[in-house]
Order: structure tokens, then C-alpha cells, then sequence
């Protein structure tokens, strides 16, 4: 059953493979139809130019033979009216001279442009080309009435080269058989094939009795059961191939399978695993049958070539079939040959540009270390400048190349490139914004990577740097990617930019109460922050009294840090240092909506840190009282 199932796979093939062959050999006639059509035009414009010529001959001809008569005619001693006479045959001759010269030169020119049409042998072979018309017969009918002519010389028994026979007419030389003209060779068929009339039609006259001999002997009996034979021999030979393959396939399909676990195990890479061994397994098998179907296909393709080239009928079919894979290789063959100096000029810029992008890479890279230093350039301008010169120079590379790419001058390529251009241009320009704008921060420095910043009302440490994002990590742990034109058009604040030299100042702000002394505040306030973490000594904290309200008096404590990455934590602990310092001094921080009633109120600082007596009744009643 897989034996039939296999047979009928192939049988399927070999039909796909006829009928793409027809196919193209119709898309081929249809091609050859159009080129005809504009041969005909061609050819037609030239057969009027040479008519034009041809009427001119006929008048000199007419004029020559009036001039000789007349010669003939004359006396002995008429020697003037003689050599008059002979002046005028002279210029006719000159005249006739100057148009063969004419006619040659016409012919000459059209050849680069103009293509004849063959005549056809007994298997579709071209014997020779025919370009010119003999009166009212152009010359695809000469062509296809030669071609008749020739064929029907088949039908003679015991056809013998020799019984062709060359007759000269006046204006062209007739090949004949017997009494039948085969065919005629005038002077623009000699002018055209650059020969004589009689050289030509001598060739001619080889070519068909050769050709009417090459059919006799093909369509012999003996020659045609050689043939059948060598083609019977041909389609074994394709069963074995098609047999012996897939029999080799097969075992390597189970070889495969066999394999699995083994051999065929998966691919690793470091700790990635590409492909598992199920996967490899399925990946061998699929190359193994594409292998044993391009086999398949090869063993046909050649048999059907051979076989075709067996019998002179399908002869040129086999020519055919063996083209359409050489002269596409062929093809790239002499395409890759003759593209070779411009590959070679390629390579020549491709590594000339390398070598200076290595040179920039190299002063880039020393830049960053600051092993070279240059005025008023920073080494965090380095990576950028160098981007930008790295695709200045990939440009000006492939502006450089791109004359020397095949197809560069086609229209198509061309349209191509303009498209993409129009789709980079205005479908990027979001995107281009934000590459500028990327490049403009980096000039401009407002932050480094790790720095802590705000921007616009984001804060958090800068974790990435894009040509298109600034990314950052907020205290709360989150990712915002910010896009570098919003980085432009917002305001931007560097924690860190002059906190390691001169210190980040921190600040909050506390209300007290008119009844404290406020050197006492202040002293309280400076301690609080001198016991936080972080705080400087040095510079000291400052106090500031920012604002004189009703119930109490704001003042800002001011203390210097270089750790900016911590703000939070800083802030979190120098108020708890306040709240506690503040405790132990018996000071009451007073917020807006809070009075200080000394009625016999309970005080608003927690009672671990009130002194014994002010927990007593007694305190309460001095209290009230005003004491």
C-alpha cells in the first residue's frame, strides 16, 4: 500500500513538473509574440527604406541598358559622343556603388535592433534566419514557406543532397528540386548574412540537403527501436533511482528515531536549552524528507532530460528542460563574476570605514577613562558624541556603497528607498523628537545614572538612560519610564549633583508656641538633627524662624547631607529625633489647630517623658491657677 501510495506521489510530481514546463513555455510564446509584434514594426520600416533604394535601382538599370544601346549604336569615328557615353556608365556604376554602400550600411544598422524569422527544420531546429522580403512576401511568410517546402522533401524516396540544383535568376540565385523552387537568395539576403549570393545559397543549398538527410536517418526503423530501447532503459533506470532513494530515506528517517536520547539529545547552550531532543527529532526528519524529495525531483528532471534528448522530435524539449537549471546558474554565475570589482570596491570602503569607527571607538574609550582629557568636553559626553559620529559615518559609508549595490539604478530600487524614507520620515517623528532630546539632555548633564531627581512630580533615582527614555525607580520601588521630550519640557531637580562637595540641604518645619523661649528651640531643633544619621556636623544645621503667626512661631530646621539616595529615611528619623528631643525638653510642638489651654488640661507631651510632679494634682491646680 505505501509502495502504491509512494508511486502515486511521484506520478503527481512528474505531472506538476510537465505542466510547470508548459506553462512556461506559454509565458515564453506570449513574450515571444509581444517581440514579434515589435520586430514586425522594426523590419517593416526597414523594408521601406529598402524599397526606396530598390526603386533607385531599377531606374539605373533601365538608364544602363538605354546608355549601352546607344553605345553599340554609335559609329567608329563618333569618339565625342563615346566617351560621353561611357562617362555616363561610369557614373552609374559610381551610383551603383554608392547604393550597395548604402543599403550595406542600412542593413548594418538594423541588425543591431531587428530580428529575422527562422526557418524551421523536421524537429523544431532552426536551419537559418530569413530578414528581408521578396516582392509581395515578407519575411515571416518566406520563412514559414521555405520551412513547408523543406518538410515536404521528405515525402521523396531515396532524397539525395545532390539533386538540389542552383539556378541564377536575374535579380537571385533559385534552389531547386527538379522542376519545385525551394527557395530564392537575393542580394539583401547576401548583405545580411555579409556574403554573396552565390555563397549563400551554395550554404543554403548544404544545410537543407544535410537537414532533409538527418531526418531520413532518424525516422529509420533501425534508429527508432534504439531509441525506444534507450528509453525504456532510461525509465528503469529513473524506477530504480526512485526506488533505492526512498528505501535510503527511509533508513535514515529510522536511524533518526533511533538516535533519539542518543546522539540527537537537544542543543544547550550555556544553561539555554535551544532545542529539546523531541524537537531536534522532528527538525531531522523535516530535512530528511526535503532532501528525499529534492532527490526525487532530481532523478526526475534528469531522466526526463534524457529521455527527451532520445528522440529528435522532443529534442529541443530536452534543451529546454536542461536550461531552465543551467542558465539560471549560469546567470548568477556571470552576474557574481561581473559584480566581482564592484564587491571588491565594497569591501575596500566597508573596512576602511571600520578601521575609522575603531579609531573614534579608541578615543571614545580613553575619554571615558579620562586618560585623555579635552577643554570643556566631559567624559559622560563621550558614548553619545561618539554615537553620533558612528552614524554619521555609517551614512556617509552607505551613501559611498550604494552606487556599487546591484540594482542601485533600477526604478524599482529606487522607489523602494524613496518609500521607506517617507515612512521613516513620518512615521518616526515621535521618535525622533525623543532620540534629539535624549542627546540634549546628555549635553546639557542634568543627571547621571544613580542620581536621585525629580521630575515634573516624579522623584526617584535615575536607573537607565535611552536614546528614547529616562527610566526611574521611585522610593516606592516602581518603574516610570519618562520619554526624553517630557524630560524637556518638564523642570528637572538634581539631588546629587553638588551633594558629595557642598551637601544637599534637608528641611522641615515645626510650630511652637509664644510661650517657649526660642533659643531653646533652636538648640533643641540642632540636636535633634545632629542625633539623625547622615546629618553632617559640618557643615552645622541652622535654624530659620519663617513666619510669626497667631498661636505659635514656624522655624525650619536646616541640616546638610550626602547621602541625597536617602532622603526619605533621613527625613523619617530627624523627625522622630525632633519628636523625642523635644519630649525630654518638655516642649509642646503646636500644630495650627492647636492651643495651649494652662487651664488644668493635660499636657500634649507623652507621659513617660513629664517629670513626677507634673503628674500630680497639685501641678494641675497650679496649672489653673496661672502659676
Amino acid at each position: 500500500m505505501n509502495k502504491i501510495i509512494e508511486n502515486i506521489k511521484i506520478v503527481l510530481v512528474c505531472s506538476f513538473f510537465i505542466c510547470t514546463s508548459s506553462i512556461l513555455r506559454a509565458q515564453d510564446n506570449i513574450v515571444m509574440q509581444k517581440e514579434d509584434s515589435s520586430n514586425t514594426a522594426i523590419l517593416h520600416d526597414y523594408q521601406n527604406k529598402l524599397a526606396k533604394i530598390e526603386q533607385q535601382r531599377i531606374l539605373d538599370s533601365v538608364q544602363r541598358k538605354d546608355l549601352e544601346a546607344q553605345l553599340k549604336s554609335l559609329k567608329t569615328m563618333d569618339n565625342l559622343k563615346k566617351e560621353e557615353l561611357q562617362k555616363q556608365l561610369q557614373a552609374l556604376n559610381n551610383r551603383e556603388k554608392d547604393r550597395l554602400a548604402q543599403k550595406k550600411a542600412q542593413i548594418d544598422l538594423m541588425k543591431h535592433t531587428a530580428k529575422g524569422y527562422p526557418v524551421m527544420g523536421f524537429f523544431k531546429d532552426t536551419l537559418f534566419i530569413i530578414y528581408s522580403k521578396i516582392g509581395s512576401f515578407t519575411a515571416a511568410e518566406r520563412a514559414k514557406a521555405v520551412s513547408n517546402r523543406i518538410y515536404g522533401l521528405s515525402d521523396i524516396f531515396n532524397f539525395m543532397p545532390d539533386s538540389l540544383k542552383l539556378i541564377d535568376a536575374e535579380t537571385s540565385v533559385d534552389l531547386f528540386y527538379g522542376d519545385k523552387i525551394i527557395m530564392s537568395v537575393t542580394e539583401n539576403d547576401a548583405i545580411w548574412n555579409n556574403s554573396t549570393k552565390q555563397l549563400l545559397a551554395n550554404k543554403y543549398k548544404e544545410i537543407i540537403g544535410n537537414a532533409v538527410m538527418h531526418h531520413n536517418d532518424e525516422v529509420s526503423f533501425p534508429v527508432l527501436a534504439k531509441n525506444i530501447g534507450l528509453a525504456i532503459l532510461v525509465f528503469l533506470i529513473m524506477g530504480g533511482g526512485l526506488l533505492y532513494s526512498g528505501k535510503l530515506f527511509k533508513w535514515t528517517f529510522i536511524q533518526i528515531i533511533k538516535q533519539k536520547g542518543k546522539i540527537v539529545s537537544g542543543i544547550k547552550i550555556k544553561n539555554y536549552t535551544l532545542l529539546d531532543a523531541d524537537r531536534q527529532v522532528r527538525i531531522l526528519v523535516s530535512i530528511n524528507n526535503i532532501f528525499k524529495w529534492f532527490i526525487y525531483l532530481l532523478i526526475i528532471y534528469i531522466a526526463l532530460t534524457i529521455l527527451f534528448s532520445i528522440f529528435p522530435w522532443t529534442e529541443n524539449l530536452a534543451n529546454i528542460l536542461f536550461f531552465y537549471i543551467v542558465n539560471p546558474i549560469k546567470k548568477i554565475a556571470t552576474g557574481f563574476w561581473n559584480y566581482l570589482p564592484n564587491l571588491i570596491t565594497v569591501i575596500v570602503i566597508v573596512v576602511v570605514f571600520h578601521y575609522i569607527l575603531k579609531g573614534f571607538h579608541f578615543l571614545k574609550t580613553e575619554i571615558e577613562k579620562e586618560n585623555l582629557r579635552l577643554p570643556s568636553f566631559y567624559p559622560e559626553w563621550a558614548n553619545p558624541t561618539y554615537q553620533i559620529i558612528r552614524i554619521l559615518i555609517y551614512a556617509f559609508m552607505l551613501v559611498a556603497i550604494f552606487p556599487y549595490l546591484p540594482g542601485s539604478d533600477s526604478h524599482i530600487f529606487q522607489g523602494v528607498s524613496v518609500f521607506l524614507g517617507f515612512l521613516f520620515t513620518f512615521g518616526s517623528s515621535g521618535s525622533i523628537s525623543n532620540i534629539v532630546a535624549g542627546f540634549v539632555i546628555t549635553y546639557m548633564r542634568l543627571f547621571t545614572i544613580g542620581d536621585r531627581v525629580k521630575i515634573g512630580e516624579i522623584v526617584g533615582d535615575v536607573i537607565e538612560k535611552s536614546l528614547l527614555v529616562t527610566r526611574i525607580r521611585t522610593i516606592k520601588n516602581e518603574i516610570i519610564s519618562i520619554p526624553n521630550s517630557i524630560v524637556m519640557a518638564s523642570h528637572t531637580i538634581n539631588y546629587n549633583r553638588d551633594a558629595v562637595n557642598n551637601g544637599l540641604i534637608i528641611y522641615t518645619t515645626v510650630t511652637i508656641g509664644y510661650d517657649v523661649p526660642w533659643k531653646d528651640v533652636h538648640q533643641a531643633l540642632i540636636d535633634a538633627s545632629l542625633r539623625t544619621e547622615f546629618v553632617l556636623h559640618d557643615p552645622k544645621p541652622f535654624v530659620l524662624q519663617t513666619s510669626l503667626d497667631d498661636f505659635y512661631v514656624s522655624y525650619e530646621i536646616n541640616a546638610y547631607i550626602n547621602e541625597p539616595n536617602k532622603q526619605a529615611v533621613i527625613y523619617s528619623d530627624l523627625r522622630q529625633n525632633i519628636q523625642d528631643v523635644f519630649n525630654e525638653r518638655g516642649i509642646e510642638i503646636m500644630s495650627p489647630h492647636y492651643r495651649a489651654l494652662r487651664d488644668g488640661n493635660q499636657s500634649s507631651i507623652p507621659a513617660e517623658h513629664l517629670p513626677e510632679d507634673y503628674k500630680t494634682p497639685t501641678f494641675n491646680i497650679n496649672m489653673r491657677k496661672g502659676n
